[in-house]
């Protein structure tokens, strides 16, 4: 299966990481929250697939752009 990168959109602190390794998601499904400027910022799987890995923690910070999760597709 392929695997797909999932990235942040903008720079932040991951606040709060709503889906686990090994969850079928749909596109658009939420994997995490950024916050970013006091905003929430939810990170969406791209296309449906299954989670591969997380490859941040709560508390984080991430800058936009980076890697925070890959889903198999």
């Amino acid at each position: 299966m392929p695997v797909i990168d999932i990235k942040a959109d903008v720079t932040g602190k991951v606040w709060k990481i709503e889906a686990q390794p090994g969850a079928s998601l749909g596109a658009g499904d939420p994997v995490m929250i950024l916050e970013s400027m006091k905003m929430e910022i939810p990170v969406e799987a791209p296309k449906p697939g299954t989670l591969a890995a997380i490859v941040v923690d709560e508390g984080d910070s991430v800058k936009e752009g980076q890697v925070v999760a890959r889903i198999e597709v």
